[in-house]
């Protein structure tokens, strides 16, 4: 794509009298944009929700199709190999169901890491993360199920870790460059619904505990996903710019939202676009920052190495 379309992102930044802010520029255009990941060499991966699809956006600008009949792939990630790891929520006009996969980038071949648990069907996977043990976090939307967040080790143990009553509509998730903290979002657009990040203590073993409300967006749209710095800052896609026939108010702006690790808001980095679904960082240096909206694939320039978690 040729001749960028730039917007220019007058953010605020708390805390920061003299911040530089970034340019945010439009990379591609497609339909519904989700759940992006991207390498080194500057190619990023995300879902396009609209055509049921995986993209590849090349770091010349190519824009192609990896995989048509996604089963309805929403969040993605590379892991160490540089194999593809996706969320797919389970095509219902074809039967298609929840699970979550691995895709060899070289090859092309597919394994699924997990589809049940404790012989039962996983409802919608919707997001993943990984901690640096290779261990792999994903949630698991409303379905015939409770709501969960699960954990595949790497020998492909499956365990849940979280499930309703303890959480209501999990979203995004991510875990600090520590190891140390593992943040969720609680993403309910219903009246008095939990709308906020929620951290809690990893522990070794890969479960958490100590609970407590990171940062809380009501009565706004809270976040969709969640990415992290090598600084341990964390970014969050929130906010409307629209209503749209939920509770949730506009009093969350529209953008990327970056909190320290104690939760203080640093900077806030207006997306024109609704809705704001997710982010990544990705380049040679980890310091591009890819944002899914709408039909848009924005990126911008950050003065922090992002991980590629």
């Amino acid at each position: 794509m040729s001749g960028f379309m730039r917007f220019f992102a007058f953010a605020l930044a708390a805390g920061l009298a003299a911040a530089a802010q970034p340019e945010v520029e439009v990379a591609t255009i497609v339909a519904f944009t989700e759940g992006p990941t991207a390498d080194r060499s500057g190619n990023v991966y995300f879902t396009e929700t609209t055509f049921n699809r995986i993209m590849k956006l090349a770091r010349d600008g190519t824009l192609t199709v990896l995989r048509e009949n996604s089963n309805a792939a929403n969040g993605l990630l590379l892991d160490s190999q540089q194999r593809l790891i996706v969320c797919e929520g389970g095509d219902k006009k074809k039967s298609g169901r929840g699970r979550v996969t691995r895709i060899d980038l070289k090859t092309g071949r597919l394994e699924i890491l997990a589809d049940s648990f404790e012989g039962k069907p996983l409802n919608q996977p919707n997001d993943v993360t990984m901690d640096s043990r290779g261990r792999i976090y994903f949630t698991d939307f409303p379905g015939p199920n409770p709501v969960a967040v699960y954990r595949i080790d790497t020998d492909g143990k499956l365990s849940r870790i979280l499930a309703a009553p303890q959480i209501e509509k999990p979203n995004g998730l991510m875990i600090s460059p520590d190891d140390r903290t593992f943040y969720l979002v609680e993403a309910n657009g219903a009246q008095g619904g939990a709308r906020m990040i929620r951290a809690y203590d990893l522990k070794a073993d890969g479960t958490v505990a100590n609970m407590r409300v990171f940062h809380d967006f009501s009565p706004g749209r809270s976040a969709d996903g969640l990415c992290i710095d090598t600084a341990g800052n964390l970014y969050a896609a929130a906010g409307l710019h629209r209503r749209r026939g939920t509770s949730e108010t506009l009093d969350t702006k529209c953008g990327i939202h970056v909190f320290s690790p104690q939760g203080k808001l640093l900077q806030f980095i207006p997306i024109p676009e609704d809705t704001l679904t997710n982010c990544a960082f990705g380049g040679p240096d980890m310091k591009t920052l890819y944002v899914t909206a709408g039909k848009t694939l924005f990126r911008f320039r950050n003065a922090i190495a992002g991980t590629s978690r």
